[in-house]
């Protein structure tokens, strides 16, 4: 392969390459050699070294592509499968070995060296290409996963991409979510950083196995009709030696400015989104994962953190932009950038903001202002949400507020409703652990909070665990606690979750993004009860009772003409572990208006439960 051509280098240099992967990095060529091609504008000289050299520092060197900061080599004796690193000259003169920025396979951590990929993969998931469009923009439930501490095989090591694809890919079915949202698939030194510290953004991670081995992985979840999100880092990265940071001897991929250029909370680089290479490097990346490994969206981390200059900074710790806001415009553009090329390139793929802040129109068209994401993390929600639920119910009453603000806003984005591993780890306990009384009020707490979960307007996402009810908070160095599905009440949970999933499915107005009108509060007054209506649709009603008081005859409005009702699913049933307080099919009172409605229902409300009343057309 010869050296970039104008327009590529072109393309690069402002910002606008979106295949940056077949440009630089390493190139098989037909005779079995490789191509290189790296980005280092201040480097003096550049060297391969690896498995064909003896690692002999400056046996292969690189050439400066003429009037650009592009270097290019060929290397006859390179064969795929072997390491290799770029022995780098810096700008001071200093001799370093760095991995490459742009390698498709690395080394297992610790070790640290770039590997030439290869591949064998025969995709077998076309019919699912086809359809990603209609699925990505319907029915979205999510299940997130850290595949190293998923399960572990009998070995009793976690088990690596090709091994977990078919029991993971049949529990999500069993489980009926749509999508799998993978945790830490590119190269991460430090397996406790989960995979948001990543040094090699073009590789995947070689814990679980090869490139080729989480193509299969994906593949087989694709073949059960389940999708594939990954988390992606464009926020920050790392400060090790041998990667990213100061590459060529200057900051290249971070912002030279200290105070836009260092995160204070983690220790790591930011990127310089302004800089146009970082912005080819960036977005290049986000499509090869939508096209190398056909993942179905990105879950991008940390969005906040990219917005805003005073993010985690105190006074005096960061500058203002040029029209004297706090508003990061450089990192803005990227993100708009980023969404309008995967929407082009990549018709359906979902873009799903992980911001924790209030910044308006997330997921507006960019045309109208916004930034042009898919969805949004709906953090708000998550937090009044367990704050209300870990409260004893007896104070419930007096926070009522928790549990029903968040529908004042459920319409101002497109919105997943987030349980993550973020709540679940250090030290902040288990699902379960955070609900208050005895085990039984603690799972009946816990069902209405999955409840609670699928009512709401947003695509629900559980982490791994959770449908067990998981008695410890999670960690990324042992396997989930699967002896609790031979627990009744346990396993109790997760057959909510599966007729969650499939009540859910059945019922557009439940997962649809609707509108104020069609989603609304029936009652959100009685706090003396701890008691909320919500309407969802026309069909659906959602009645939560959260105290362990029992409450027969509670009265619901609906319209006298609405025809027959019923309860699809209550979490007081027995074979959730409930204690069997539930309805059936229930009569119209057309003599008794009620919530602004003509007629009304008496329905029975167990203690701690939540009922889904359905109706059918007449």
């Amino acid at each position: 392969m010869s050296p970039p051509g104008e327009l590529d280098r072109y393309l690069f240099a402002e910002g606008r390459h979106r295949r940056l992967w077949e440009l630089l990095g390493p190139r098989a060529e037909p005779d079995g050699s490789h191509t290189f091609g790296v980005w280092a504008p201040h480097a003096q000289a550049i060297g391969v070294v690896g498995d064909w050299n003896y690692w002999s520092d400056g046996v292969d060197e690189f050439d400066r592509v003429a009037g650009t900061d592009l270097w290019w080599a060929s290397v006859v004796e390179a064969r795929a499968g072997q390491c290799y690193k770029f022995a780098l000259t810096t700008a001071t003169g200093r001799r370093e070995l760095r991995a490459d920025p742009m390698a498709r396979c690395a080394e297992v951590p610790p070790s640290t060296a770039s590997v030439l990929p290869w591949t064998n993969h025969q995709w077998s998931d076309d019919h699912w290409r086809e359809s990603r469009s209609a699925r990505n923009s319907g029915r979205m439930s999510i299940y997130e996963v850290h595949a190293g501490s998923w399960r572990y095989g009998t070995d009793g090591r976690p088990m690596g991409y090709r091994e977990v694809a078919e029991p993971l890919a049949r529990h999500v079915s069993e489980l009926g979510f749509t999508h799998v949202e993978l945790m830490g698939v590119a190269t991460h030194p430090f397996g406790g950083s989960w995979g948001y510290q990543v040094t090699g953004y073009y590789a995947p991670d070689a814990r679980g196995g090869s490139p080729d081995d989480l193509k299969a992985l994906i593949d087989a979840l694709h073949r059960a009709g389940i999708g594939v999100i990954v988390d992606w880092v464009p926020a920050h990265f790392p400060r090790d030696s041998w990667a990213l940071a100061r590459f060529d001897g200057t900051p290249c991929y971070e912002h030279p400015d200290p105070k836009r250029g260092e995160h204070p909370d983690w220790g790591t680089l930011v990127f310089d989104h302004g800089r146009p290479e970082v912005r080819s490097f960036l977005i290049s990346n986000a499509l090869y994962w939508l096209e190398e490994f056909q993942v179905d969206g990105l879950r991008v981390d940390a969005v906040a953190s990219m917005l805003y200059l005073d993010y985690s900074r105190d006074p005096g710790q960061w500058d203002p932009n040029i029209h004297g806001g706090r508003e990061n415009l450089e990192a803005v553009q990227f993100v708009r950038e980023l969404n309008v090329a995967v929407a082009e390139e990549h018709r359906g793929a979902v873009v799903v903001a992980e911001e924790s802040t209030a910044w308006p129109g997330v997921t507006a068209p960019i045309d109208h202002g916004g930034l042009g994401f898919g969805r949004k993390w709906n953090l708000g929600w998550m937090h009044d949400t367990l704050s209300y639920l870990s409260r004893d119910p007896i104070h419930r009453r007096h926070h009522h507020h928790e549990l029903t603000f968040p529908l004042y806003y459920a319409f101002d984005e497109r919105w997943v409703l987030p349980l993550s591993h973020d709540e679940v780890v250090h030290g902040k306990g288990s699902l379960l652990a955070k609900m208050p009384g005895d085990r039984w009020q603690a799972l009946a707490n816990l069902r209405c909070l999955f409840a609670l979960q699928w009512a709401m307007p947003g695509a629900p996402l559980l982490f791994m665990g959770g449908e067990l009810g998981q008695l410890r908070e999670w960690a990324d160095d042992r396997e989930l606690d699967w002896w609790l599905a031979d627990d009744p009440d346990h396993a109790g949970v997760a057959e909510l979750i599966s007729d969650l999933n499939r009540l859910t499915a059945g019922h557009p107005e439940l997962w649809s993004d609707g509108d104020r009108d069609s989603t609304h509060l029936l009652d959100g007054a009685d706090a003396d009860h701890s008691v909320v209506t919500l309407a969802r649709g026309g069909d659906v009603i959602v009645v939560a009772n959260l105290t362990p008081v029992p409450r027969p005859g509670y009265r619901v409005g609906v319209d006298s003409d609405s025809g027959a009702w019923t309860e699809a699913l209550g979490t007081d049933h027995l074979v959730y572990g409930g204690s069997g307080m539930i309805n059936g099919d229930l009569v119209i009172d057309e003599g008794t208006p009620w919530q602004g409605r003509s007629a009304s229902l008496l329905i029975t409300l167990g203690p701690l439960s939540v009922s889904f009343l359905t109706r059918a057309l007449p």
